[in-house]
């Protein structure tokens, strides 16, 4: 017997002396299915709940929000654009094959090569290059100082290199090889996606022998699924949801504040948002403190700024944005033809509605012409990101989350012109995004990403609505702490009966 055959079955061996002595399966009711199980692309709230499960990133946060060794087990800077991480030689895919220094390298040039064409690609362009060195370290290179990498490369997951060289793109998506708790058993289009307990794995072993995730649209058949006992863990509960079940002792809700800040995008290429004026009316339209706390009511907190309390760069003296409906209205009436163009208003189920229908009412109550368009994720997303931004719809409902803590997360991916995500074209805000993105002086990246929120509040480019707060639904005997990032790490649960 080979030595690699003797550690993989002494692996096997002590996985499963750490298995939990009861295991079930793990029933979860998301609000659509995943846009892709490919972790280089998509990472919208369905398609990261599973698939981080699936796979090991470089790095990763506790449940306190620390950045903690995964696949890289310590690292230290060899210089200021150059990281040099340490590779885990413990660690084998799903296909029993180990993985290697070369595996995350693959994976680093995937991500950052533009042809690839990845929706995460600002997260993390400004790696130029990774390499091994020194047979199991690896090191990236950065363009240039980039203070917020380490907290991006919470995101970056790795994948096999010969799995994806063998399947492509679309193969590898449909039949996903990882190397973490739970690996890929089946996907029903439209339905479930299905995984299972790796009992070969080099962490915490999970407590579920399978975990399916099943796509409901509907709120309400979430809260029956969960109330009938069909599911055991709801995402996307609002705080009508929570009253729901508050009188249910098999029951309960979870929430945290999250780094997610939810907003409103317009096209700033396309009539009636293109004009500076209307998108100062539609902005005193909208009343972010009745929408945070009376018509959600679930911790959300009204927000100025494209960033919130759990990031670096949050500004504190960033004005709250009025609510004048008179005003709005007297704004609209100067522009009466224009406001009255008809302007989609893109939307998916992952979104509460109470909040798209809200926004419309607000906007129309004002003099504009919105209707909604609702569509399944992927096709938000898609057309979110049309290559022609006169394409893209006049408005569309976000909730962004980098989940990495970091300014940079989520201005410069919705901010700066070359953004895929973008809607906004001004060189100003593209000098102080690069600064606040390559300098290791704490004090002028809080400064310029200041100047950053100062100039979308003044010009109106995007419309922060309030900070979000994530509740889920589950049953009484599932202990899971749900966090900022909201990720869902089934080893991270157990079961307290």
């Amino acid at each position: 017997m080979t030595t690699l055959a003797k550690g993989l079955l002494s692996g096997v061996a002590l996985a499963v002396l750490a298995l939990p002595a009861f295991a079930r399966d793990l029933t979860i009711d998301l609000t659509g299915e995943p846009s892709s199980l490919d972790p280089h692309m998509q990472w919208n709230p369905d398609s990261y709940y599973v698939y981080r499960n699936i796979f090991d990133n470089l790095v990763t946060r506790d449940n306190d929000g620390t950045i903690v060794p995964q696949i890289a087990t310590d690292w230290d800077y060899a210089s200021d654009t150059e990281l040099v991480m340490t590779i885990r030689d413990d660690v084998v895919f799903h296909d029993g094959t180990p993985l290697t220094p070369e595996d995350v390298v693959f994976s680093v040039q995937r991500i950052i090569d533009p042809e690839f064409g990845s929706p995460q690609l600002g997260q993390f362009n400004q790696i130029e290059t990774a390499e091994v060195v020194e047979g199991n370290k690896v090191k990236l290179t950065t363009k240039s100082p980039y203070p917020a990498l380490l907290a991006q490369l919470v995101k970056l997951s790795v994948v096999p290199m010969h799995v994806v060289e063998e399947l492509g793109k679309d193969g590898f998506n449909a039949a996903p090889v990882g190397s973490g708790p739970y690996a890929f058993g089946n996907w029903d289009r439209g339905v479930s996606v299905t995984l299972t307990r790796n009992d070969a794995y080099w962490g915490d072993i999970g407590p579920f022998d399978n975990a399916i995730f099943r796509a409901v649209p509907d709120a309400a058949t979430r809260i029956a699924d969960l109330q009938a006992g069909a599911a055991d863990l709801v995402v996307g509960l609002d705080s009508d949801g929570a009253m729901q079940l508050a009188g249910n002792p098999a029951v309960k809700t979870l929430s945290a504040p999250t780094e997610r800040v939810a907003y409103l995008g317009w096209n700033l290429d396309k009539p009636p948002f293109s004009d500076p004026d209307l998108r100062r009316a539609a902005s005193l339209a909208i009343d972010s403190q009745g929408i945070a706390e009376g018509l959600l009511g679930a911790g959300e907190v009204p927000m100025a700024q494209l960033s919130s309390p759990a990031h670096f760069g949050y500004a504190e003296g960033i004005a709250p944005y009025e609510y004048d409906p008179e005003q709005a209205a007297e704004i609209v009436a100067t522009k009466a033809d224009l406001a009255a163009t008809p302007a989609t208003f893109a939307t998916a189920p992952v979104f509460d509605q109470r909040v798209v229908q809200a926004l419309q009412q607000m906007l129309n109550d004002a003099g504009f012409n919105v209707s909604i368009s609702m569509t399944d994720m992927p096709t938000y997303l898609a057309a979110a990101r049309a290559p022609d931004r006169a394409e893209r719809p006049e408005l569309s409902f976000g909730r962004w989350s980098c989940a990495c803590q970091d300014a940079d997360g989520i201005a410069y991916p919705l901010l700066y012109s070359d953004s895929s995500w973008s809607r906004v074209n001004n060189p100003d805000l593209d000098v102080l995004l690069d600064e606040a993105r390559t300098s290791l002086d704490e004090d002028v990246r809080q400064g310029a990403y200041e100047k950053v929120h100062q100039i979308v509040r003044d010009d109106y480019l995007v419309r922060p609505i309030y900070q979000a707060a994530v509740l889920y639904g589950a049953v009484d005997g599932l202990d899971f702490t749900p966090t900022a990032n909201e990720s869902m790490f089934l080893n991270r649960m157990s079961w307290s009966e």
